[in-house]
């Protein structure tokens, strides 16, 4: 299913009913993730509520969501899976489904069902963009920059960061091309819904890294998320890009001299894929968790942690306030309509079909 639009989504609803565990589930469950905030809530919404209903469990975490899909190949050619349940971005599950690296799923089956008994897939929607693929969040990627280094004229455009003249300094990126490359030709003149027609030529690929190479001499690259907040924090950077939560949590959190840069905020998804051919007994861990973990109301006590929106529509209701500091979390959603003016939705097939040749293009530009 190819997901054309997303609309506005924050999220949650009702109580899911603990379910019961089987004799032969395994007792340890190992869980790649991306570290850091959005880590934590995952821990504190689903994680540690399900380990007080089976307290023998043992979860192991990896945080090598980032590079999944590359470890997951070296990992099933070795014949030695040691993953049982993996966090990635939805052009990830894509590709490692198309391989076979990922287990197929009926979403209806093992999932639960919304409160008033709607099917997990239409509670889902079109955010299922793969029969692997059990989304969790609607996340952006956006910028941050420092408020006491931008002057009386904060940053208002995406476009402002090749604008090394108005606003010196380093900035920070990602270490891939997805993102920079959209952004780079965005600011190159090329209109939002031609993007990808453009860059499915070797000359547009071209073009819009030149446009970076206009920056590249000022760019900090990052790999891990809460790299970004940190290096806004220390000053060694003016700008950079990073997810809209990691963002939240160094401003509202952390309370860091940083505000928010939503102009063409990247739209993603993210959420669940479960390694094909798992032994039994670490298959039936594994379904019993995601149940539990992406029912209604575990998706909504996840935003309660950090500003991504729920996948499920039941969630919406239920998003209410930040666990801890007690503030409405609505306003610090990408979803959120002040913040949703001019943004750009990510096209998770044409990057599954064109990450590993963008890939090589652009670590061939970097090593330049």
């Amino acid at each position: 299913m190819k997901l054309t639009k997303l609309t506005a989504l924050a999220a949650t609803t009702a109580l899911c009913a603990p379910m019961a565990m089987a004799a032969d589930m395994a007792n340890e469950m190992t869980i790649v993730s991306w570290g850091g905030a959005y880590q934590e809530s995952q821990l504190k919404a689903y994680v540690e509520p399900y380990q007080e209903m089976h307290p023998d469990l043992k979860v192991i975490w990896d945080e090598s969501s980032a590079e999944a899909t590359a470890k997951m190949r070296a990992m099933t050619e070795a014949g030695n899976v040691t993953w049982d349940l993996v966090d990635v971005v939805a052009s990830d599950a894509m590709r490692m489904c198309d391989e076979g690296l990922a287990a197929e799923l009926d979403h209806d089956e093992v999932l639960a069902t919304a409160p008033d008994g709607t099917p997990a897939s239409e509670d889902f929607g079109e955010l299922i963009v793969s029969d692997c693929f059990v989304p969790q969040i609607v996340y952006s990627t956006t910028f941050g920059y420092r408020m006491d280094k931008v002057g009386d004229t904060p940053p208002s455009s995406i476009c402002d960061i090749f604008d090394t003249a108005k606003y010196p300094g380093k900035r920070a990126l990602q270490k891939r091309p997805i993102d920079n490359v959209e952004w780079a030709l965005y600011c190159d003149g090329v209109a939002k819904d031609e993007i990808y027609d453009v860059l499915s030529t070797d000359e547009g690929v071209e073009r819009a890294l030149a446009k970076l190479d206009s920056i590249k001499d000022q760019v900090v690259w990052w790999t891990a998320g809460a790299e970004t907040p940190q290096l806004l924090a220390d000053g060694e950077v003016v700008m950079g890009s990073t997810f809209n939560g990691r963002l939240f949590s160094a401003i509202a959190e952390q309370n860091q001299p940083i505000d928010m840069l939503w102009d063409m905020q990247s739209f993603d998804l993210d959420g669940w894929i479960v390694p094909a051919d798992l032994p039994e007994d670490r298959k039936a861990r594994v379904m019993d968790f995601l149940k539990f973990a992406t029912d209604t109301q575990r998706l909504a006590d996840q935003a309660k942690f950090i500003s991504y929106g729920p996948a499920r529509a039941s969630s919406a209701p239920l998003v209410g306030k930040h666990a801890v500091l007690g503030i409405d979390m609505a306003p610090h959603m990408p979803t959120d309509p002040a913040n949703a003016g001019n943004v750009h939705v990510y096209d998770y097939e044409w990057w599954a079909d064109n990450r590993d040749d963008l890939d090589a293009k652009f670590q061939a530009w970097l090593a330049k």
